[in-house]
């Protein structure tokens, strides 16, 4: 499998020269597991960088699976932008929760009316199917790919995400708030051995003592737990919008000492497992 981080701040974008080195883009996480279809971790800012290099691959039809964590703003905010879902050429299923409140069509189309936009969800012309999903529902993708959602603890729900391809998995942990004393025990659960684990680490712990009911995690967090779980390695993701380039990779140097193989996921980057 490849990952690739096409936006890896959280909250809002962020834009300018204290930040270009490691992005600026709200998440979006592109997995291609080798077979037909790619997956898609979230739709923030990033998914627009995805869209257009979609348009440079030698692709006759785009077959993409779009995983949504939730539907905080910064999670969903590129998907109006996100150029591939304009061609009746393309096939698009988008999962995600249902919150109590409303749909999670209705989220989506929400973000998309005169009001905000000068179109609709509608005009998104790619075959696309809108899906709800449940916590432990096992989604299969392809002939050899699986998908496992587990719900984790963050304001208004969230969902983490196991993507299985043979013998190699990716665990996507974005938005996770863990007790004082302990983990998320369903995190736990879904991350054990896992290649590659994408947490958030939005907080440096001082930050996230004053901030404990936030929905976020400290960089110490995500790495105490991937040393609990003996995943093979760690990106630190949902960096702070405060946090300059410099800041970010001092906590890399500080993560790195307490588990060698940590890094900040970079706007750009890519991972083979």
């Amino acid at each position: 499998m490849k990952v690739t981080f096409w936006g890896v701040r959280g909250s809002i974008p962020v834009p300018g020269p204290t930040t270009v080195r490691i992005g600026g883009n709200t998440p979006c996480v592109e997995v291609d597991p080798g077979d037909r279809e790619i997956l898609v971790l979230d739709a923030g800012t990033g998914i627009r960088l995805l869209g257009l290099d979609i348009a440079r691959r030698s692709l006759d039809r785009l077959i993409a699976v779009l995983l949504f964590s939730h539907t905080h703003w910064d999670h969903i905010q590129g998907l109006p932008f996100f150029s591939p879902a304009r061609s009746d050429r393309n096939r698009m299923v988008i999962l995600g929760a249902r919150r109590v409140d409303s749909h999670l069509e209705q989220i989506l189309a929400g973000q998309m009316i005169d009001a905000y936009l000068p179109f609709t969800l509608e005009d998104l012309h790619a075959d696309l199917l809108i899906k709800e999903v449940h916590d432990g529902e096992k989604i299969v993708v392809g002939n050899h790919t699986s998908v496992l959602p587990r719900k984790l603890t963050h304001p208004g729900g969230v969902f983490g995400y196991r993507i299985t391809r043979k013998d190699k998995s990716v665990v996507y942990a974005s938005d996770v708030n863990h007790p004082a004393h302990g983990f998320d025990s369903n995190l736990v659960a879904l991350a054990q051995g896992a290649d590659l684990l994408i947490h958030d680490a939005q907080f440096t712990p001082e930050e996230k003592a004053a901030l404990p009911n936030w929905g976020h995690s400290s960089w110490l967090e995500a790495v105490l737990l991937a040393k609990t779980v003996g995943v093979k390695q760690l990106a630190l993701f949902h960096h702070d919008p405060m946090h300059t380039d410099d800041e970010l990779e001092e906590i890399e140097r500080q993560a790195q000492v307490l588990f060698p193989n940590c890094f900040l996921a970079r706007e750009g980057m890519e991972v083979i497992l």
